[in-house]
């Protein structure tokens, strides 16, 4: 079971938060939202084809929206969990589940990021493709730690944000740069690879960083 106690309440509700995702995918069709994707990010399929993740492990998307990604993995025979904070979202993805059996092993939950509905260590890996960027800075570390609760130690964690090289409006709020996220992450998660890329599909041509961590066995050393 990956469902059970709850994470930590952490200061500052996600409740405005939640209204404000929920009244987005009231007003328009998942399938109009500027980041949706039929099928799967390329960073997720590649992350299986280059056995960045385990097959047989249970895998965690966060901030899944309309589930792509995970319908993608469960068809590929991963477990795989989808969470996300809008009702709305996951309301979508268990729709587009129904109608896919050989994403059987597929679930989706209702959960925010900063406060995970899961076990620690319930994951042997976990993603995230475009939800880390709409959290605002003070609240990343809470991000790191409360992801690195529910990943087993030595698992991977496949990121995804919004360049800061991405000047467009309208777009992300928040576009980071690669210190921005290391600074935010490395005290639970060490950093395998980082690529800048630019997929014409992706949120419409968005500039991206897309990252392999994995979350430390043995806590970080301390600085020298």
């Amino acid at each position: 079971m990956t469902e059970g106690r709850p994470g930590p309440r952490l200061p500052g509700s996600s409740l405005d938060v939640r209204r404000n995702w929920s009244a987005t995918y009231r007003s328009t069709a998942f399938e109009d939202l500027p980041w949706f994707r039929r099928e799967a990010t390329p960073w997720i399929t590649r992350a299986l084809r280059e056995r960045w993740i385990d097959r047989k492990g249970t895998h965690l998307d966060v901030g899944c929206g309309a589930g792509s990604n995970v319908l993608y993995l469960a068809s590929q025979g991963l477990r795989a969990v989808g969470t996300d904070l809008a009702p709305e979202a996951i309301r979508a993805a268990s729709d587009r589940h129904a109608k896919l059996p050989r994403a059987k092993r597929a679930r989706f939950v209702v959960g925010d990021a900063l406060e995970l509905p899961f076990e620690e260590a319930a994951f042997s890996s976990s993603s995230d493709i475009g939800c880390f960027h709409t959290l605002p800075p003070e609240r990343r570390k809470d991000y790191a730690r409360e992801l690195s609760r529910v990943v087993k130690p030595g698992g991977r964690h496949l990121l995804s944000w919004a360049a800061r090289e991405e000047t467009a409006e309208p777009g992300p709020r928040h576009r980071l740069s690669v210190q921005e996220v290391v600074e935010a992450m490395e005290e639970h998660f060490q950093c395998l690879r980082v690529e800048y890329q630019m997929h014409p599909r992706q949120w419409k041509g968005l500039h991206t960083y897309c990252a392999v961590l994995e979350r430390r066995s043995v806590p970080q050393p301390a600085p020298r």
